[in-house]
């Protein structure tokens, strides 16, 4: 299985801009500049799609291991935040930080635990991040 993106610039660093698309055509020519990534501006960057990226992966992932447990979650809402650092002369993405907030009808601490702990490992977004993966998970009761 292949997906696609692509993206578009035109212009130097700091004035220039472009755009960002994917093949299924959610996004389309969505905007993005170094005031998007490095200030405040209207559009996108690339930390934030991966945020979405993981957050995604991360939370399918749960409820795969969660089923193959024979729990079925009412809710599972994940927050990624991608951390962006300056390094040397660039910079570097240093951390992944998933935050769960969970409702898991008849799940054992332990066995919330060890689901979370498995989709952190096993979704293949983390695997692909060569960086510290952080995560606070809550199971509300």
């Amino acid at each position: 299985m292949n997906r696609t993106g692509s993206a578009h610039w035109a212009g130097d660093l700091m004035s220039g801009g472009g755009n960002v698309s994917t093949a299924s055509g959610v996004l389309s020519s969505t905007p993005y500049s170094y005031k998007t990534r490095f200030e405040q501006g209207k559009g996108t960057n690339p930390e934030e799609l991966l945020a979405a990226a993981h957050a995604g992966c991360f939370t399918m992932a749960l409820s795969l291991v969660l089923g193959q447990a024979g729990l079925k979650a009412d809710s599972l809402d994940t927050t990624c935040t991608i951390s962006l650092e300056k390094d040397g002369e660039g910079f570097s993405i240093t951390r992944s930080h998933l935050e769960l907030n969970a409702k898991v009808p008849g799940a054992s601490q332990e066995a919330f635990d060890n689901a979370v702990q498995a989709a952190k490992t096993n979704c293949p977004v983390s695997k692909l991040f060569d960086t510290e993966i952080t995560l606070s998970a809550n199971l509300e009761q």
